[in-house]
């Protein structure tokens, strides 16, 4: 019977990937956990049942549009929308919108395909979405970067709402094209309908710790494996990959939990600061100049700058949260961290970390945070913020932030019991795995085919 379902599984793996020809980073996502998912179907068999892995592995709805726009000099160019609404069984479709010249069909969906077990492990009521375009902000004018939003914004419309689908921001989609999305959704509908889009200006309906949510919950969900195993952050070294909103404010909490963190990167190279990132220069750098990471040196002149982004896996680190982009941290460097006497790998960004990796990490001994929690904070807010638009209520930072922490120690919670419960004991990938498909699956069976 066990080996029944390991080749069912691997039969629908490659039906599904026959089917979605040329979308790797989709069939990475979606065989990790498929993988989990065997040992499920080997003690409750009736997950087998109507369709549930092939209806959960196809989204409900794939969108693909055009996003004509004008630049300052009057030249047209056009863009590639997407938004995969890929399942809607615990509520609307929640995910963020990501503005980058790598986004293509494949980056969405395995985006988006990740965001319902993750969305699903918060607990809260909400399905797993996701969305975009191929168009790059980096040198463009803040004019340029509006018309942009609002001619993407122009056609999204049609597909979302505050019941329906609820967008937020992700890479290259802050809180100023947040408000511009916004201003042109209640353009075109007429309507204030401030639940439509999370991650708003806390002005006009956003919600308290939205911005530090992803970096904040971070921390939390690796202060809790810490914990697990008998530690905390004081005195702890720690690595940072990336420099927007997730990797500032994971270094922000980690300083105030008592860690140090001594390197950070953008997709320029990385500085390593052997006496600890001085976190008001990262900020001028990157949040209010809008500069590169090197620029931090000229501020901080013992930093030191290197070209070579991937290399700051090289630096030796007790914890280690790659906060960039999918697949950045390989073999090679997870060989390297563990060398070097990692304790804990947490994820930011999604699926940074290559299969390769988590392997080498899980034979380690490593803990390994899969970003399905460990970066669930974000969401996790925008729903709190949903939650505060739906009652006109508006709650402190303290209260909200507090919200946040609990959140994140009951997913902690939640892998560790899954995968203890299933033969993993400390296996947080198989436990957020587990977790999430079960909670999913349980609503697509309870509520028949749909």
């Amino acid at each position: 019977m066990d080996q029944y379902f390991d080749e069912r599984v691997e039969s629908i793996f490659q039906t599904i990937r026959k089917r979605n020809a040329g979308e790797p980073e989709f069939h990475q996502a979606v065989r990790e956990l498929l993988e989990s998912v065997a040992v499920v179907l080997k003690r409750h068999p009736h997950y087998d049942q109507q369709g549930l892995l092939q209806r959960l592995c196809e989204p409900e709805r794939q969108i693909i549009f055009r996003v004509p726009w004008i630049d300052d000099e009057g030249n047209i160019h056009v863009n590639r929308g997407f938004r995969v609404q890929y399942n809607s069984v615990l509520g609307p479709y929640k995910g963020g919108l990501r503005f980058h010249p790598s986004v293509n069909l494949s980056i969405i969906k395995f985006l988006a395909f990740e965001q319902i077990f993750k969305n699903a492990l918060t607990g809260m009521p909400i399905g797993g979405a996701k969305g975009g375009a191929d168009f790059d902000p980096k040198g463009r004018s803040d004019t340029e970067i509006m018309r942009f939003c609002q001619s993407f914004m122009t056609e999204l419309h049609n597909y979302i709402g505050q019941y329906t689908d609820v967008p937020a921001g992700d890479i290259g989609v802050g809180g100023r094209e947040i408000g511009w999305l916004f201003g042109q959704y209640k353009r075109m509908r007429n309507s204030y309908e401030s639940g439509v889009l999370t991650g708003k200006g806390t002005s006009w309906g956003g919600s308290q710790v939205r911005t530090e949510a992803t970096g904040y919950g971070l921390v939390y969900f690796t202060q809790e494996i810490l914990k697990h195993r008998g530690l905390d952050f004081d005195g702890q070294t720690a690595v940072v990959s990336g420099a927007g909103n997730v990797a500032i404010y994971s270094v922000e909490k980690i300083q105030q939990l008592g860690g140090e963190v001594v390197a950070m990167s953008d997709s320029t190279g990385f500085v390593y600061d052997p006496e600890g990132i001085d976190l008001a220069a990262m900020l001028e750098v990157k949040l209010e100049r809008r500069g590169r990471i090197v620029d931090y040196c000229a501020l901080v002149p013992r930093a030191e700058f290197h070209e070579q982004r991937h290399r700051i896996w090289t630096v030796p680190c007790d914890v280690a949260l790659p906060c960039a982009t999918q697949n950045e941290l390989d073999e090679v460097a997870a060989e390297t961290l563990v060398k070097n006497g990692v304790k804990v790998v947490a994820e930011g960004a999604n699926m940074p970390c290559t299969p390769e990796a988590i392997r080498v990490f899980r034979a380690a001994g490593v803990a390994f945070g899969p970003g399905k929690a460990a970066n669930a904070g974000g969401v996790a807010t925008s729903a709190l913020e949903m939650q505060q638009n739906a009652s006109r209520d508006s709650w402190t930072f303290e209260y909200t932030e507090e919200r946040l922490a609990t959140i994140m120690k009951r997913i902690h919670q939640r892998c560790i019991g899954t995968a203890a419960e299933y033969g993993y004991a400390g296996d947080y990938l198989m436990g957020a795995n587990i977790a999430g498909f079960r909670k999913v699956a349980d609503a697509m069976l309870a509520l028949g085919i749909i």
